[in-house]
This record gives structure tokens, sequence and C-alpha cells, in this order.
């Protein structure tokens, strides 16, 4: 097969470990490199430490109008302690399925994109065709925020964009939100036999635990409800739970995870600043009644804008025209989609393999998944050299 066939290119995508706690470096050279060969040239928007870039190319067409660009994350999760059978940062086919850790999420849909570069240059396009690869979307969606704030600066921004995210090659018009907070609980330390000394960071914690479940039973009764997600309401969830050492120890200090994962009409920050409400006016008048030293803290660790296309609106027309699939869904999981709405862009989540399979052990993608977005990509280029999309 030609060196610029998406699985060949998978391959390469996936021998690199992009994981979120490393440098992608290797990675966007590579592609900056692969793009090089054929004239084109590549912007790297990096991070603080120099060690993680985003890479921004257009590939073709008019350079003084806004076209579209092509979305996908370099980064993948980790595969510590998960039980591979097969070489994760090697590609493995088995039965026309690619085994390796970010084939499905989202390193397929990158492959098919510098697979079909020379298809896009030799096309007469009547709006340019762009790329936009990031780092850190699995911690938060962080990346691709520098390389947006590049790109606000500009002159000309695109019109439009197509986040490649894992749906089956199915047109996604929206998405839910997420907020993700870590709550530390100070309270003072004794021992055992003289509770009445201390203050139980971890019983404290425990109650904010508790209200946090209580909120999200509400929610689940009461709403409000988008049926064409699943769950069809705002998600509650408490993660690790961290707190005390010994037992004859009163804990004098417990920390834990919570999220909330919205649907577009609610609005999290309102259920976060309840909750607050709750360890200041309530919780935390009593914990300071024991210890006038108590006090709960609220760290943000991060914050994905819910994503919300009109139905009607001609990237979704145009991508449902162009999908195996002829009806557009909505996900609970979160993608940059909402970022790049944010700055003007009309967008849309559509690409290759099953989010089934994203973050497990042997994860992996059908070809016919790389197939079918060839396809898809294909006609897109089609129709960019007839109008402006």
């Amino acid at each position: 097969m030609p060196e610029n066939n998406s699985v060949n290119l998978l391959s390469k995508l996936i021998s690199f470990d992009s994981t979120s706690c490393r440098s992608n470096l290797e990675l966007i050279n590579f592609i900056a490199n692969y793009l090089d060969d054929y004239g084109i040239q590549s912007e790297l928007v990096f991070d603080s430490t120099a060690q993680k870039a985003n890479l921004f190319a257009t590939v073709a067409g008019p350079q003084d109008l806004p076209g579209l660009v092509l979305s996908g994350h370099t980064d993948v999760v980790p595969v510590t302690d998960q039980p591979w059978t097969r070489p994760p940062f090697e590609l493995t086919i088995e039965d026309k399925l690619l085994y390796g850790r970010g084939s499905t999420d989202m390193k397929g849909f990158i492959a098919v994109c510098l697979a079909l570069t020379r298809d896009i240059q030799h096309a007469k396009l009547k709006q340019p065709v762009h790329f936009a690869f990031s780092y850190d979307e699995e911690v938060g969606c962080i990346g691709v925020r520098t390389l947006l704030d590049e790109l606000k600066q500009r002159e000309i921004i695109p019109r439009a964009c197509i986040v490649g995210e894992p749906t089956s090659m199915q047109t996604i018009r929206a998405h839910k939100g997420k907020i993700s907070q870590r709550c530390h609980v100070h309270g003072h330390a004794c021992h055992s036999s003289r509770t009445d000394e201390g203050l139980n960071a971890v019983e404290y914690a425990a109650q904010i635990i508790s209200y946090l479940h209580e909120l999200s039973l509400r929610i689940e009764e009461n709403g409000p409800f988008d049926e064409e997600f699943t769950p069809s309401y705002t998600s509650v969830h408490t993660g690790p739970v961290h707190g005390g050492t010994v037992l004859n120890i009163v804990p004098e200090y417990c920390t834990f995870d919570f999220e909330f994962r919205n649907i577009p009409q609610h609005d999290a920050r309102l259920l976060l600043s309840e909750v607050k409400d709750y360890a200041d006016k309530s919780l935390l008048p009593r914990m300071r009644k024991k210890n006038l030293k108590a006090r709960v803290e609220f760290e943000s660790l991060s914050e994905i804008p819910a994503f919300n296309a009109e139905s009607d609106n001609s990237l979704t027309r145009l991508c449902l025209s162009l999908s195996p699939q002829d009806t557009a869904g909505k996900i609970s999981f979160g993608t940059e989609a909402g970022l790049f709405q944010r700055l003007g862009m009309q967008s849309i989540v559509c690409g290759p393999g099953d989010i089934d399979q994203a973050h497990k052990p042997d994860e992996y993608i059908d070809v016919n998944q790389l197939r079918a977005c060839e396809g898809f990509l294909g006609k897109l280029i089609d129709v960019a050299t007839q109008e402006i999309i």
C-alpha cells in the first residue's frame, strides 16, 4: 500500500506514545514534516513548557476566505494498569479491526485527513480547507484554547469546523458540557479517643458528597430533560476520595473530585454555585463552631462548554447529506466543538469509530469506518469545489 494510505498513516500515528502526560512534539513534528513534503506550511502553537503544541495548517484554497477546519486531538488516555493483549503503541490488524491506543479516539480521523492531503490540494476549492490538531483534549480540552486564542486575533476566522471524534460517522449536532471540581475539606486532627477535640474532615466531606448525591436524584426525577441524550438529564458524579491516615487519628484533611455533565439547556455553573452555597452557608458554620480554622475550598479541574448546533444550519444539513447516516444525533461525552462554536464557527462532530471502544484496553477501529470517513471527506471536498460551505 502507498505510504499515504490511511491505515499506514494510522500505524505511524499510533506508534507515537502521545498520552496526555507526555509531550506530543514527536507526533506533531511528524505531521508537520509530512505536510511539508506537500509544500504545506504548518503553524505550531506551543504550551507554556514548549513540550506540547497544536498544529494549524491551511492545506489548500484561497487565503482570503474563511474556509473549513478539520479538527482532531493528538493526545490519548493512559494504558497503565489496563489488561492489553496486544501492544498498545503498535498497530495490530486482525479481521479488518485495527488495534492500538488512539485508533478510535481519535488518530483514525487524523490519519484519514492526512491521507487526503493530495486530493485536497488538487481540488479547485472555492474556500480553504484547514487542519487543526490539538494537545491535551483528554484532560479538559486544554490545548485547543491556545490555538483558538491565536485564531481569534486574525482578520479572517474559519467559518466552519468538523470535529472528527468517533461517532460511527453519524452527524452529531449537540453534546453535554462538563464542569469538574476538586473539593478540599480542612478539619483538625486529634487522637480518636478524644473526638471532642478534633474536627473530622472525612465526615464533613461525606456530607458534601451526600448533598451531591441528593442533587443528582433531584435532577434525575425533575429534570430538565432532553430525551435525545443518554441519560436524558444532567448527571452528577463523585469520583476519587482521599482522607485520613490511620484509624486512631481523627482526619485533618479530605479531598474528593466531582463533576457535572450538563445538557445544553441546563447551566452547570448554577449547580456548582448551589453546592458551594451549601458548603459555605450550611456546613462551614457548623464546622467553625468546633474549630475556627476549619475551611472548605473548591478547585476547578476542567470546564468544557456544552455544544448545541441548530438542526437546520447549513453545515448540519450538508453533513447529513454526505454522511452514511441520515439523522443528526446528540452525545453525552464532551469534545472541542463547543469551543470552536464559541469562536463563531458553525460546528459539527462527525468521525470514524465507535466511542464504546475509546479509552479501553485493546482499543480498535474497524477499517470500514476509515473507508466511510474517506468517502465522507471526499464528498465534502467535492462540495467545496462547487460552493462556499
